[in-house]
């Protein structure tokens, strides 16, 4: 994705650390507690220089193979026994993107998503000074997006449907609404062509817009309600 002109968005990856420290610290961020029946995840908001030398998110299509097979994701997982969700992001991010990260350069976390599949997902926020050492996993991950931060603040990106009007991709429609609706809705984040993301990686992609980019109210920018698609609950 390359960059576009909008809303004022850090110009490089050390004024986005700077900035999105200082929000992330004053985001409550809201846990779901531990019960029987849960199972943990947690991915990573990632945040690295592009090749146009921008900084951007970075976004993966999952390998057309096993569990969200082709699906939009972060960097991330279900948690190893005994792991806790900050070593499981990190973790993850190597496995599946050969990129090494510290705890110092996680710079908050997000909402708590409670998946459809069961899973609750916790995302982190981190950024990284040097990407050079990207090599995605072939069994894990087909391909690797680098989503420009000017992008993701633009105005037209999300959309909001009734969860009745969740198409695949290449059946989506031209026009949908920009304003989120009263109850819970479904919501699009539509990056580019051929790049449509709905939750869970949609809310999130959404609350981190919201909180890190744009500085927005955490009350008017919780997730938990948000819908999935069929598709996205496996």
């Amino acid at each position: 994705m390359g960059p576009t002109t909008g809303p004022s968005v850090p110009a490089s990856v050390e004024e986005f650390r700077a900035s999105a420290s200082s929000r992330l610290r004053r985001f409550p961020h809201l846990e779901v507690p531990d019960a029987p029946d849960i199972r943990r995840a947690a991915v990573l908001l990632c945040v690295v220089e592009s090749p146009e030398r921008t900084p951007a998110v970075l976004v993966i299509r999952r390998a057309y193979r096993g569990r969200n097979a082709g699906q939009w994701g972060l960097p991330g997982g279900r948690l190893d026994s005994g792991e806790t969700a900050e070593q499981a992001a990190i973790r993850e991010l190597h496995e599946e993107l050969g990129l090494t990260a510290t705890t110092a350069d996680l710079l908050g976390r997000l909402d708590d998503f409670p998946a459809s599949s069961g899973f609750v997902i916790t995302p982190f926020v981190a950024a990284l000074s040097d990407a050079t050492a990207l090599n995605p996993s072939q069994d894990e991950v087909h391909s690797v997006h680098f989503v420009d931060l000017g992008r993701l603040a633009e105005d037209d990106v999300p959309h909001w449907v009734s969860p009745g009007e969740a198409v695949r991709q290449g059946e989506l429609p031209g026009e949908a609404s920009t304003i989120a609706p009263e109850g819970p809705g479904l919501l699009q984040m539509r990056l580019g062509d051929g790049m449509t993301i709905h939750a869970p990686t949609g809310a999130m992609l959404w609350q981190f817009r919201e909180v890190v980019l744009l500085g927005r109210d955490p009350a008017d920018a919780r997730i938990a309600d948000f819908a999935q698609p069929d598709w996205t609950r496996h």
